[in-house]
């Protein structure tokens, strides 16, 4: 009778995240950021680009993220997204509007491309490429941004990259939770 909870145990465990942060790298240069990262998570391709490609699933994953919807696509035909950040770096707390376009690639290449406009930025350019990695998804991430507003240029790459890596844990289990989920009621679709 003991060995049911050490089975139990050993099951669980085997369900544990499998979710990795395998690099990120922040660079800043003359007032603009520039970031790339690598993760992996255990899910299918199809169901990993399903969570990226519905803004409306950040609220989910991302703590800093505090509204985001898909918009109705522009006058081009291409879908449209909005997000809200909030997050504090030392006492500095800010909320931040991205408002623009998504371009699509299959389920493979994902770019948004912010509105300077509508948003709290001069340009905000993401690239998500995803592939299929060892059994499960590899995402590579880029952004390359110019907000319109100061950030001290000796901490703000810094203190960036520390809030992604402090915080990016949780949201990349949490993105392979929701991914994993598609994957087991084979929601997740082509585009």
């Amino acid at each position: 009778m003991r060995k049911l909870p050490l089975l139990l145990l050993f099951l669980l465990a085997g369900t544990a995240s499998a979710a990795e942060l395998r690099s990120i790298k922040v660079d800043y240069d003359r007032g603009e950021y520039s970031l790339v990262s690598e993760i992996w998570l255990d899910a299918s391709l199809e169901a990993t680009y399903q969570v990226y490609s519905r803004w409306d699933y950040s609220t989910k994953f991302s703590s800093a993220i505090v509204e985001a919807r898909d918009l109705e696509p522009d006058d081009q035909g291409r879908p449209g997204f909005y997000v809200r950040n909030k997050g504090c770096v030392l006492f500095f707390c800010k909320s931040l509007v991205r408002q623009g376009y998504v371009e699509r690639e299959g389920n493979r290449v994902l770019r948004a491309f912010a509105n300077p406009e509508t948003s709290d930025f001069e340009f905000s350019n993401e690239v998500w490429t995803f592939s299929e990695d060892k059994g499960g998804t590899r995402v590579l991430y880029e952004l390359h941004m110019d907000p319109k507003f100061w950030i001290p240029p000796a901490i703000g790459p810094y203190m960036i990259k520390r809030k992604l890596k402090n915080d990016g844990g949780d949201a990349i289990d949490r993105m392979e939770e929701i991914a994993q989920g598609f994957d087991n009621t084979e929601e997740a679709a082509v585009d």
